[in-house]
């Protein structure tokens, strides 16, 4: 049995070094097999730092052609993963900044391991409190609220989960992680055993999610969601559509029947913003799906594109580990 513990790294080596070290000392009492550290250096190679990591022999580095975001690293890795992945091996996915708490790694576990037989279940953190500036917080209610209008999902947790070998080998060719990792795990309707954690403080340096950034990452979460919010959009449709048509045939029967009239600038603003609202929802949806598959594209198979290559996936041989 393997442990696979999975993390991107962007120019975060000694958070990462931290972040190995919790991870070791937290696992020492429970019974997870072999340690495998799998880092993901998300600078596509530009990162010299990362030969650091080189003499650890229970770390192997996945380098990606190309800086992907923390999210599809994540999965660029796992599908080069999954043919060493067993079955009965445990796959641990986390941030290596240290707000995901190695703490809690042992508790995830547990609640895979609650589960008779084989687990079934992806165990996921569910974020309690976070410690991060009141703007941000604001954002994140804010993002939150438009997420389940659009959704009809509310979502708190982020990348630190522990999936069962055997659900990652069935669940993770799937293309809606081309899109965004996190968001996919509730997309799918895979079965989630959420465990409580507080989100943890940086070990070193500071984030470098920007604002734009941090607004690509929440679009990306919404295009798993594709399908449901296309069905949101058609259920305005269809109201905007028949509130106008009422609105028309009101105004109509008052102007023949009533015996009195309706200012033109009413009508004209009534029909004008029926036509607005349509057109915009149309563009909406339209580029929403055009935006998605293009994001899906740049992802596909680019797992294979340096398979072969020792240089970039120097990884231990594992097959005689117990």
């Amino acid at each position: 049995m393997i442990t696979w513990v999975v993390t991107p790294v962007y120019r975060d080596v000694e958070s990462f070094l931290i972040l190995r070290e919790a991870i070791l000392e937290s696992v020492m009492k429970i019974d997870i097999g072999v340690l495998q550290f799998v880092v993901i250096d998300d600078t596509g190679g530009l990162d010299p730092e990362i030969s650091r990591l080189e003499p650890l022999a229970d770390v192997m580095v996945f380098t990606p052609p190309f800086n992907l975001g923390h999210q599809r690293t994540i999965v660029y890795a796992l599908r080069r993963l999954l043919p060493r992945i067993g079955d009965d091996d445990l796959v641990v996915t986390l941030d290596a900044d240290g707000e995901d708490q190695p703490g809690d790694l042992t508790r995830l576990i547990d609640a895979i391991r609650a589960n008779s037989g084989r687990p079934s279940e992806i165990a996921l953190a569910l974020r309690t409190k976070r410690r991060e500036s009141l703007r941000f917080k604001v954002m994140y209610q804010a993002f939150r609220l438009l997420f389940r209008a659009l959704t009809g999902t509310t979502v708190r947790s982020g990348n630190f989960a522990v999936i069962p070998g055997s659900v990652a080998r069935k669940v993770l060719h799937h293309p809606t992680f081309d899109l965004s990792y996190s968001s996919a795990i509730l997309a799918l309707d895979i079965p989630i055993k959420y465990v409580p954690c507080e989100r943890g403080e940086r070990y070193k340096g500071r984030s470098r999610m920007t604002f734009g950034r941090l607004s690509m990452h929440g679009l990306r979460m919404l295009m798993p969601f594709t399908d449901r919010i296309a069905v949101r959009a058609l259920a305005v449709f269809v109201i905007a559509l028949v509130v106008g048509v009422i609105l028309a045939l009101v105004m109509l029967a008052i102007r023949i029947f009533g015996g009195g009239g309706i200012p033109e600038w009413a009508a004209f603003v009534a029909l004008g913003s029926l036509i607005v609202s349509l057109v915009a929802l149309g563009n909406f949806v339209t580029l929403f799906v055009l935006f998605s598959q293009t994001r899906a594209v740049s992802l596909a198979n680019i797992e294979t594109l340096q398979e072969g290559s020792p240089a970039n996936d120097p990884a231990p041989d594992l097959s005689d580990a117990p």
